[in-house]
């Protein structure tokens, strides 16, 4: 199993066959193949409707949590330790229906992780994602902070 994790086809199949993302809509459509984005839907479904009929806060968060994690650790490669640090989210407007998050992780940001971290220093980088609707509408904007540092034994 923990191969299987280890390709993007591998991971993006297994994060949908996870109950938390399976039952309550969330579905990662693509983990690209050099790990340098991924894209994940959440449909608008009777378990993560809101009182309101509206997309929960929770499962919009939810969506977004795990990918720049993923994406810097399979990005930096094994000789890295990286964790989520804090997050935030501001809800922009409410989610009618399904609502779709991006993810990016360029060239340029692995590099400037490299270099901060190339004496053995941690990095607190941050990153941001915006939740959309079909039609472009901002749901919400998420940003992570990661923790990363070369391993001490690297």
């Amino acid at each position: 199993m923990a191969n299987v994790l280890r390709t993007p086809s591998g991971l993006r199949r297994a994060l949908n066959w996870y109950p938390p993302y399976r039952f309550t809509g969330v579905r990662v459509l693509e983990v690209a193949d050099d790990w340098s984005r991924a894209r994940v839907r959440l449909r608008l479904t009777r378990f993560n409707r809101n009182y309101f009929g509206t997309q929960f806060g929770g499962t919009l968060y939810s969506m977004s949590d795990p990918f720049w994690c993923l994406l810097a650790v399979n990005r930096l490669g094994r000789e890295y330790v990286v964790w989520d640090k804090a997050a935030e989210i501001e809800f922009v407007s409410p989610g009618r229906g399904d609502v779709y998050a991006d993810f990016e992780l360029t060239e340029d940001r692995v590099e400037e992780i490299r270099a901060a971290t190339a004496d053995g220093s941690k990095a607190l980088p941050w990153f941001e994602s915006t939740v959309t609707a079909a039609d472009g509408t901002v749901v919400a904007r998420v940003r992570k902070q990661l923790y990363v540092r070369r391993k001490r034994d690297a």
